[in-house]
This record gives structure tokens, sequence and C-alpha cells, in this order.
């Protein structure tokens, strides 16, 4: 199945999971700022950050996954890259879900059973994904521009607040900061003309 191929280390990844059913992963902010909490505890070890958005019923991040001389430092690492990476999501997920059950009194999954994860190939390629993700608002019409959406990476890049996100080589990769923002503006232009014109 597409997005179920197996990490590897120095890679660039999109990941995505979605809620069971028609439910809902975040019901209030304090559920989202929980999920990114755990997020962190949970691969920083394993991961380097540097897109998200959260929307109430799934996620998007795009992450690198580290070198082999940092992996193997991990104490639980066997010698397989995807086996360590995946207890290491499967313990955050995995997590998540049962605090949230016990917040909300619900029993069984949360999360489907796989989060797919897309290999990002090409420079063309990860300028897409970081777009991508801080536009999932916006092609969803919870908003009108990723800036008004709370839960995503877009603020930490206009931002000088500390942050665990690898801010300096995004905005970088982009041309600075003008250059990012611009990025964003013009690309959500061209959405609305292509939509406007179904």
């Amino acid at each position: 199945m597409k997005g179920l191929g197996l990490f590897e280390p120095d890679k660039f990844y999109h990941l995505v999971n979605h809620a069971v059913g028609s439910e809902n992963l975040f019901r209030c902010a304090d559920n989202y700022y929980y999920f990114l909490n755990r997020y962190a505890y949970h691969t920083q070890a394993v991961f380097e950050t540097y897109a998200y958005c959260l929307m109430p019923n799934h996620f998007h991040l795009l992450i690198r996954v580290k070198a082999s001389e940092e992996l193997e430092k991990e104490p639980k690492f066997e010698g397989n890259v995807h086996k360590l990476v995946m207890q290491k999501v499967s313990n955050w997920l995995n997590g998540y879900a049962r605090a949230y059950n016990i917040k909300y009194k619900r029993k069984g999954a949360l999360f489907i059973d796989y989060t797919k994860r897309f290999e990002i190939e090409s420079e063309a390629y990860f300028t897409t994904a970081v777009n991508y993700i801080h536009q999932n608002p916006v092609n969803h019409r919870f908003v009108s521009r990723p800036h008004d959406w709370e839960y995503c990476s877009y603020h930490a890049f206009l931002s000088h607040k500390t942050t665990k996100l690898k801010r300096g080589e995004v905005l970088e990769w982009f041309g600075g900061v003008d250059e990012f923002r611009k990025f964003h503006q013009y690309n959500r232009s061209r959405l609305e003309e292509l939509i406007e014109g179904f």
C-alpha cells in the first residue's frame, strides 16, 4: 500500500494519520498542545521536524529521520532503523490515545491502524510539502490564510521565539522570512484561482 514504506536514516518524510471513523483527535486547545508535547517527548531522538499542521481529525508532519550515527545511540536500537522509529511513533500515538480516552471516557482505537509516510524524494516535493501542510486548514475551509490557524508551524517561521522546529533550515530554503511568506501567499492565490475556475 502506498505510504507504508520503511523508514530509513537521513531521509525526509511527510507523515499523515487520521482519526477512526468520524471521530476527532482534538476537542479543545489543550488536546493540541498535549499532542505536540507528547510528540516531542517520544520522537525527538529519531526525528527532526520541519513543518506540521494539526487538524481536528488528522495531522500532517514533515520530518527527517536522523542519521544512523545518532539513531545508534538510542538504548533500544537493535540494528533496525524502521523498527526503532515505528516504536517511537507507536508510543507517541498510543500514549496520546490512552490519555484522550481517559479524559473523554471513551474506549477503543483513536487513530487508524497505520501512519502513512511518503518519502520526500526531490527538492520540489520538499517545497510543495511545506506549503501543502501549512495550507491544509485553508484547503479544508477552516480559515482563509495559514496564519489564522493556531495549530500549525507557520507561525513559528515568522517568530523569534524558541522552537524545536528546524526553522533556520526551512527559512534558508525559501530564501528568508519575506520569501517564505510570499511563497505561501502566492501559492494560496493560485489555488484560489483554480478553485474559482471550476
